[in-house]
């Protein structure tokens, strides 16, 4: 049952991570077939995994023909990034009249920067999606609220979803990122919280191809 339950886990993680970083693009339909011979295990546990990810929302499953992979939700990417800007806004605010705080953010942010910018020239847009996300995950932990961290800690793969799609159909957005994530930094420093959340939103509405007002898109 051990075995079962590790193979299990497996597919789920596996499959899940294709999702999200868009190897399985949303419309997609998979069998559980090929991903039992992907990973040299039984159809079982990938039936399992199927349906712990028909339950989360990421697939949806029929009898016979296989999982479509569900694609991202009209309205989704506008509801990601009203909860991201509030949550890091209000993280910001939290710790910004705090220099030490201010300056122990904005080393860790440096240090991601410098990542971002070595998976600019020699990394996958997956890679560099997970690494963006840890950027802004960066910013929520140090507003030192547990909630609003495991909250934020939800939308990461949707946000690493959405950050990889939109890097995959334009290559160009990622050095727009790191320029964007080091005004935000720079912001951060200045101790500027209202330009640090103005700056934040332009981001991801300008990621994600939105534009200001909701149901809007370029």
């Amino acid at each position: 049952m051990s075995e079962l339950r590790s193979a299990a886990d497996t597919a789920y993680v596996t499959v899940k991570e294709l999702i999200v970083s868009g190897e399985l693009p949303g419309g997609e339909l998979v069998s559980e077939g090929d991903i039992a011979s992907r990973l040299e295990i039984s159809r079982t546990p990938v039936r399992e995994a199927f349906l712990r990810l028909q339950v989360e929302g990421w697939m949806r499953l029929y009898p016979k023909r296989g999982a479509l992979v569900v694609p991202i939700a009209v309205g989704e990417a506008e509801n990601v990034v009203d909860a991201r800007r509030l949550v890091e806004a209000g993280s910001v605010r939290a710790f910004i009249e705090d220099a030490r705080a201010r300056e122990s953010v904005v080393a860790a942010l440096r240090e991601n920067l410098r990542l971002q910018q070595q998976l600019a020239v020699d990394g996958t847009a997956a890679q560099f999606s997970d690494v963006d996300a840890d950027f802004h995950r960066t910013v929520v932990r140090a507003g030192g609220n547990p909630l609003l961290d495991a909250f934020y800690d939800g939308l990461r793969e949707r946000q690493r979803r959405m950050t990889a799609a939109s890097v995959t159909r334009d290559p160009g957005q990622i050095s727009r990122i790191v320029d964007d994530h080091r005004r935000l930094v720079e912001l951060i420093e200045a101790g500027d919280a209202d330009g640090f959340e103005r700056a934040v939103e332009t981001h991801m509405l300008g990621v994600h191809g939105l534009r200001s007002g909701r149901g809007e898109t370029r």
